[in-house]
Formats: structure tokens, C-alpha cells, sequence
């Protein structure tokens, strides 16, 4: 059954006229609450509910919507709101911890190779680590599964796994990894010979890329694109320059808001403004020379995860903005001056949930998922007025 709820707050692409029609079914039956907003007020709707922790969701071009969920599900959402069975053809997915089927992506030719991107946590001999696979969308199955990329090497750990996806203007496709959270595997994203904490760069058959900047150093990893990292959990294309921006989990405070560079070190674990659980200092310092610093550093931590730009016409007032999720209850908006943030805005703080995903639909709204057993997708829409 689908739920509305609409909620006031502060505060693209063109589509087929069959998914805006799809996607505008989803405005029936709601019912309004006022909250304070700082310049326009926006309804909130539930799309889906009942989703087990959800963890992506990506448009199809009929207007129905993939959401992935993290005990290892991918559901189809239709106009209605109605979830899928589970989709067949998964490969097994290592759901512990904070292990499990994560980010989903469609391929840039999708409505001509039906192919479907995903990345997930994998149960290996020597233990676990995040890898890609990819398949054909047939007949809400998928189809002509293969595993394009893996994390190596696999270690005996349940967290910091990553990881989202996206296509770059090129095509490549940029794949964001977790150093695996334990000290003596964090140390390591500084390794060029390991994928900890790095994000990568690769074709569409998961093989590194020629002019990757490591390429033809000898030992490391030719698939590394940016090195330094603990644990991004959101990633996008800036819509002007086509670089790729990633928000990134700090410790206890120093979650950060990096544009993400070829050849460049993000620091961890010898930069960081944030500190150990145990109160206990980390790193050596919060700037050092060679290290990439960050567009912004949250402290205390709003624990980021998911990435979008709105370049939309629907909710205009917030065109060039930047939206992060944050599972501490709240979906951040950022004004931007170039490569500056100069205001923040912290919304949906009223709803206490966990945001896990944001991302512009077709359609100008944005959508989010909230994490939780019975997390939900909700719509971003400007309220009538």
C-alpha cells in the first residue's frame, strides 16, 4: 500500500512523457503537515515503504525506479509504489556488518544494452571485500551476470566496504572502496599496491584504464584513480566541469567533501580532523603538504552518505546546489561559490531517519531512501502554493 506523507521545508533532465506520467502518480492521496522552511515549502511523499534497508535507487526509462537493499535484494519500484519480488540472477552477497548489496547504476546506453551496474559485498576465501558486477535487465530479470571487479586483496572484516559508482562523461567508470575500517587495514589506504580506501577507475568490462595516473607505476594498482580515502559512501558528476565529488565518513567528526582528482592523496589515515571512538587522537595533522584538502569537513560528524547535484528546473531556487544524505537524520543542502561552500542547510531533521540515498529524478524532484528494517523512499516536491 502506498503512503504520503508531506512535510514543508526549507528549501532536469528531460523525460519520456510516459515517466513523468508514471512518476506523477505518486502524488495521490497525501496528506500535509507544515514545518519551517527557509524558501519554499516542499512536500514530502512516500514512494515505497517496507524496504530493508535500502541502499540506492536508480530510474529506469519507463519510470519505474531499482532499489537495492542491503541484506542482498534488488526490487523494482512501479508508479504505484508497489515493490517487486526480488529480482533474479544476483550473485551471493556477503550481507554482515556493514556488508551487503549497495550502490546500483545504469549503464550510460541502458535503453539500448539493458546493462545494470551494482556493487556489493563479497564473501571470499580469504574473507571479504567489495566487488562489481554487472548484468542485462530482461524481463524485470537480470540476465548474463558477471562479476567485473574485485577488491583485493579480501580481508576478515565487516565494515567500510564503499561504495558507489558512477559513469564518468568518458564513460569510465569511477568506483569508490573502503580502507576496511580496522586500524592495521586503515593504514593501508595509503598502499598503491592495495584497493583499500581508494577509488578506481575502469571500462565497462571492470579493467583499468591506460591514462590512469598509477598505471606505469611499478607495484601499484593500475585501477587507482585517488588514494587516501576511509570510506565514501557518495559520489556525483559536477554538472559544469564533469569532475567527480565524493563525501566520505570521518572518524568520531571529520566527514568530508572532497573533489576527487587523478594521482591525488586524500590523506587517511595521517590527515583527519576527526578523532579515534575512544577520544584517543588519530592521524598527524589536519593540513600537510601533498595532501588534498577538502571543499568542506563536517565536526562534529553528520556521517555522510549519498551524493547528488540538482540541475533541475522543478525546484529552481536550488539549481547548483549539492545534497548530501547523512544517517544522523538529515539531507544537508550546499550552496556553492566555484569550488566553495557558502551556506548550508540541514533539512528533513524532523523526520529522524537515517538518509542513506539522494538523487534527482527525471522528473525535477528528489529522492531519497532512509535506512532502517522499514526504511522508505521518499519524493522531494515543491508544495502548491
Amino acid at each position: 500500500m502506498l503512503h504520503k506523507r508531506i512535510v514543508s521545508q526549507r528549501s532536469g533532465s528531460a523525460a519520456t512523457l510516459g515517466c513523468l506520467l508514471a512518476l506523477s502518480a505518486l502524488a495521490t492521496h497525501a496528506q500535509e503537515r507544515p514545518v519551517s522552511s527557509e524558501r519554499f515549502a516542499l512536500r514530502v511523499e512516500t514512494v515505497a515503504s517496507g524496504l530493508e534497508h535500502p541502499w540506492s535507487v536508480a530510474f529506469l526509462p519507463d519510470g519505474r525506479m531499482l532499489v537495492t537493499e542491503r541484506p542482498g535484494r534488488m526490487r523494482i519500484v512501479n508508479g504505484d509504489g508497489e515493490l517487486s519480488a526480488p529480482l533474479p540472477g544476483l550473485p551471493a552477497v556477503a550481507a554482515r556488518g556493514q556488508g551487503g548489496l549497495l550502490d546500483v547504476v545504469l549503464a550510460p546506453d541502458f535503453a539500448e544494452s539493458r546493462q545494470v551496474f551494482w556493487s556489493y559485498a563479497e564473501r571470499r576465501a580469504e574473507g571479504s571485500g567489495t566487488s562489481v558486477a554487472r548484468g542485462r535487465l530482461v524481463n524485470d530479470r537480470l540476465e548474463d551476470v558477471k562479476v567485473i571487479f574485485r577488491q583485493t586483496p579480501g580481508v576478515e572484516s565487516h565494515g567500510h566496504f564503499g561504495s558507489r559508482l558512477v559513469f564518468a562523461r568518458d564513460g569510465a567508470l569511477f568506483v569508490t572502496l573502503g580502507e576496511r575500517q580496522a586500524r592495521h587495514f586503515a593504514v593501508r589506504a595509503q598502499d598503491l599496491e592495495t584497493h583499500f580506501g581508494k577509488i578506481v577507475r575502469l571500462d565497462r568490462d571492470g579493467k583499468a584504464l591506460p591514462d590512469n595516473p598509477f598505471w606505469r607505476v611499478a607495484g601499484a594498482a593500475p585501477e587507482i584513480w585517488s588514494y587516501g580515502h576511509r570510506n565514501v559512501q557518495g559520489a556525483a558528476l559536477h554538472p559544469q566541469t564533469g569532475e567527480l565529488w565524493a563525501v566520505e565518513h570521518g572518524p568520531k567528526g571529520g566527514d568530508e567533501l572532497n573533489i576527487v582528482r587523478a594521482g591525488a592523496n586524500y590523506g587517511w589515515p595521517l590527515v583527519t580532523h576527526g578523532i579515534a571512538y575512544s577520544g584517543e587522537p588519530l592521524g598527524v595533522a589536519t593540513e600537510r603538504p601533498g595532501i588534498a584538502s577538502a571543499v568542506k569537513v563536517w565536526v562534529p560528524s553528520i556521517a555522510t552518505t549519498g551524493l547528488a547535484f540538482y540541475t533541475g528546473d522543478r525546484l529552481a531556487p536550488w539549481r547548483g546546489n549539492v545534497f548530501v544524505g547523512g544517517l544522523y537524520g538529515m539531507l544537508v543542502r550546499l550552496e556553492l561559490d566555484g569550488e566553495r561552500v557558502v551556506h548550508e542547510e540541514r533539512l528533513l531533521t524532523e523526520l529522524k531517519e537515517r538518509i542513506r540515498d539522494v538523487r534527482q529524478g527525471p522528473d525535477g524532484c528528489l529522492y531519497v531512501l532512509t535506512d532502517s528494517p522499514k526504511g522508505r523512499l521518499l519524493k522531494l516536491d515543491r508544495a502548491a502554493p
